[in-house]
């Protein structure tokens, strides 16, 4: 089979186009939804840092290996940086080697949204939180038991609240 520019010109412009759309309903699907806690993004710039912004409303990935979270080990509890809704438990966190901070299972089922992410020419499950449907990463089906789920988030879309505090 032989592909002219014509055909090679056109796939590019689908594929582009499909990465748009993914990228749109994936942003609409976590803003300006029913969502406990809802703010302008004048409100959100304002209360996040610009690190916190990129991630949690702009849909962003902080580097591996660059959260202090994902080296946590106290016992506590993470909660979102934007609205400090419980997402995860430390007795369900653990170390993937990815560099991130990595959990089996939300603190319960209502902390949590996921949506589908077809960005970059993948399908992924993006994980937002359930109360202000911030980004906070993505989970894949390939973490330890008894969920066989690893939640890889981004440390800075989180904050750490110790035991006791």
């Amino acid at each position: 089979m032989t592909l002219d520019r014509r055909t090679l010109m056109a796939g590019g412009a689908f594929g582009a186009l499909m990465t748009l759309i993914g990228c749109n309903s994936r942003a609409e699907a976590t803003s300006g939804g029913n969502f406990r806690v809802s703010l302008s993004d004048a409100q959100w710039r304002a209360r996040l840092t610009p690190a916190e912004y990129r991630v949690l409303r702009g849909h962003g990935t902080e580097r591996p290996h660059s959260s202090p979270l994902d080296n946590e080990h106290r016992s506590g509890v993470f909660v979102c940086a934007g609205c400090a809704n419980r997402l995860f438990s430390s007795r369900t966190k653990f170390d993937s080697g990815t560099g991130w901070p990595s959990f089996y299972r939300p603190i319960d089922s209502g902390a949590i949204g996921t949506s589908t992410d077809r960005t970059l020419g993948m399908t992924r499950t993006e994980v937002h939180c359930a109360d202000c449907g911030g980004h906070l990463g993505h989970v894949f089906r390939d973490g330890p038991r008894p969920t066989g789920l690893r939640y890889c988030m981004n440390g800075v879309a989180m904050d750490f609240r110790p035991a006791g505090s």
